[in-house]
């Protein structure tokens, strides 16, 4: 069992917490924490405990992207929990030396009576990790199989980064209060992480604007706005203009960007950026501006691809500058050495945004003195949303969580094969503002700001011309004195079982098959064989029986080649 001291004062309360309950009503225990607070830990130190208690004999993670199934696996590897992430439905059945197994909402949606089953021959924890994704999919397909698949599951801890709410189907498991927002059995926001200390980093917004053109489809006018005095109607054909990357607004904003990192690599030298584009198309061609300004290839991370969760592994662990995801980084995913990033899609919703805030603001040590800085259009509901960020975040609609996962507009601005706009063009970006501790400054104040840094001498680390201007701003006196933190220590890799026993698995079926070809026997005929004696599957078979089939494969192959 972990001990006080290893958890955060609000991880502890909150397993106290769900302690005292006995996991909440009805076995439902909803923990709401803002992006980067910690619930993985959280949660296997609950499972843990469940475990050591006998409450429990079987853990069940669930989670909205195939790239979170190896990171819950490596987070439980970490604390002595064996989760299994390569697990198919077609398996049937969870090798007994594994603890629990990690499944996406979607492996749940498409067989719920295996899943049932499943939970029910055990005592069975279920964790719903980003449990708003159940009011996803066509018709809700994926809450009415939570609900059928672990309605008798011995207990369920739910957790979310954002508070959300339902206009329409309730999610199974979650109690909504008289205004249908989901009422939290404990809530830790990101203005309590921030006020805490030790757990997320400031962020500020620059936000930029810049003119766009565009004309309606089959009309010869041009229309022209700045992005800063669009309305609600011309905001979604500005901010399709505007992202272009055949436009001047993009890749000056990148530019920016790129500046602003190579800043904050002084003092953090694998300080990363991420883009967060709105298709594939755009993400490609981000990257090849990205990379003639870097002068280096900049990665791209598209959830359809298969190699997308080992992109965001590799540039997680190393010190690439840049990073170009297509939403698929805007939740859940840990890369703690994300410092600065290019807000570049058309998703306009509150929940959305917030989670991509989310990537930026995770804590790498009580010393840590970067202020992330997330470039955003200059449109108003984005700086809205930016002013509030420090505040708890209001719920946000189930349509509007369909249209983040689906990554679209919605607003009449689609790309059809007919679309409704067609863009003309973008002017080069220039600061709107910035927003900075639910400020808004403008250009002059921040260009004073900095030139009372300059006079000041050397510059701590950490202290921007954000800071100094929140402090001229509200006549506060300077203190900084702020010190370098330690670079966080390479962390130890850790292989999950499941990594070990794919690795087998790949090994025991090229030794079939060279047994195969050395007795010129069907491969097939050589598995049952396999199956038969050793009374077991290789699907199914533990680490040990898997180590057995691959010893008594080694002994046959030395025989044959003996004869």
């Amino acid at each position: 069992m972990a001990n006080a001291s290893d958890l955060r004062d609000w991880q502890q309360e909150a397993r106290e917490r769900y302690h005292s309950r006995n996991g909440g009503e009805n076995g439902n225990f909803l923990v709401v924490a803002t992006p980067g607070a910690g619930k993985t830990t959280l949660a296997l130190t609950i499972a843990k405990d469940l475990i050591k208690r006998s409450v429990i004999t079987n853990i069940v993670v669930v989670v909205p992207t195939k790239h979170l199934r190896r990171q819950w696996a490596e987070a439980g590897a970490r604390k002595g929990v064996k989760l299994d992430h390569v697990f198919v439905n077609r398996n049937g059945a969870v090798a007994g030396d594994f603890d629990g197994v990690v499944v996406t909402y979607q492996a749940i949606a498409s067989a719920p009576l295996l899943w049932q089953r499943h939970s029910a021959v055990k005592h069975t924890l279920v964790i719903f990790d980003e449990i708003h994704h159940a009011g996803d999919g066509e018709d809700l397909v994926w809450g009415e199989a939570l609900k059928d698949s672990f309605e008798h599951a011995t207990r369920r801890l739910l957790l979310s980064g954002t508070p959300f709410r339902t206009d329409g189907k309730a999610i199974p498991f979650v109690k909504y209060d008289e205004e249908r927002r989901a009422a939290p059995s404990y809530n830790y926001d990101y203005g309590m992480a921030l006020a805490d200390g030790g757990v997320v980093r400031p962020a500020v917004f620059p936000a930029m604007d810049g003119e766009s053109k565009w004309r309606r489809a089959g009309q010869m006018a041009v229309t022209s706005v700045d992005l800063s005095e669009a309305d609600k109607d011309e905001v979604p054909p500005a901010l399709k203009a505007a992202l272009d990357p055949n436009g001047e607004w993009i890749p000056s904003v990148l530019v920016e960007a790129h500046s602003a990192l190579l800043r904050m690599r002084i003092d953090t030298p694998d300080a990363g950026g991420l883009v967060i584009a709105s298709d594939q198309f755009a993400a490609n061609a981000y990257a090849k501006i990205l990379e003639r300004i870097v002068g280096s290839p900049v990665p791209v991370a598209i959830s359809d691809e298969p190699n997308a969760s080992d992109v965001i592994k590799d540039f997680a662990r190393g010190a690439a500058p840049w990073i170009i995801a297509v939403q698929m980084i805007a939740e859940g995913v840990d890369i703690p050495r994300l410092g600065v990033g290019v807000y570049a899609s058309r998703v306009r919703t509150r929940m959305f945004f917030t989670q991509v805030v989310g990537r930026f603001v995770r804590l790498r040590g009580e010393d840590d003195p970067t202020t992330a800085r997330l470039f955003i259009p200059s449109i108003d509901v984005l700086i809205a949303y930016a002013q509030d960020i420090e505040k708890t975040v209001d719920a946000v609609l189930a349509d509007q969580e369909k249209k983040v996962r689906e990554g679209q507009d919605n607003h009449g601005a689609g790309d059809g094969i007919f679309p409704a706009y067609e863009t003309v063009g973008s002017s080069a970006a220039t600061h709107h503002a910035t927003i900075a501790n639910g400020s808004k400054f403008t250009t002059e104040e921040l260009g004073y700001a900095q030139s009372v840094l300059d006079r000041s001498g050397a510059t701590p680390v950490g202290v921007t011309a954000e800071w100094v201007a929140g402090l001229l701003s509200s006549a506060g006196r300077f203190h900084g004195d702020m010190v370098v933190p330690e670079q966080r220590a390479a962390e130890k890799e850790e292989e999950t079982l499941g990594d070990q026993k794919t690795a087998l698995r790949k090994l025991i079926h090229r030794k079939v098959a060279r047994l195969a070809l050395i007795t010129n026997r069907p491969y097939a005929h050589i598995n049952n064989e396999l199956n038969e004696s050793l009374n077991n599957n290789v699907k199914t078979a533990t680490l040990d029986q898997l180590k057995k089939r691959l010893a008594v494969l080694d002994e046959a192959i030395k025989e044959e080649q003996k004869k």
